[in-house]
């Protein structure tokens, strides 16, 4: 049961922003994701995204990224976050 595959559904800014999350907590990784064990899940879900995501090699990608996260803080009823 263990190696039965779980899938998950993300918009492409949803998931745009959190290939970006994921670039940064590999970053930080011994402050934020201790446990060594978590890496096997964060790789598997960060390198499908880096390879689907064009968006992330653009020269434009901060921006880019700023304007889906507010699209997405809009769309969820917020503002920044």
């Amino acid at each position: 049961m263990d190696e039965e595959p779980v899938l998950i559904k993300l918009t492409r800014g949803q998931a745009f922003v959190l290939s970006d999350w994921l670039y940064e907590v590999a970053i930080e990784s011994g402050k934020l994701v201790p446990d060594r064990a978590v890496w096997s899940a964060i790789d598997a879900i960060s390198r499908p995204l880096e390879t689907t995501l064009p968006e992330v090699f653009m020269p434009d990608y901060l921006g880019r990224l700023d304007q889906t996260r507010q699209r997405l803080l809009h769309a969820m009823g917020g503002g920044e976050g």
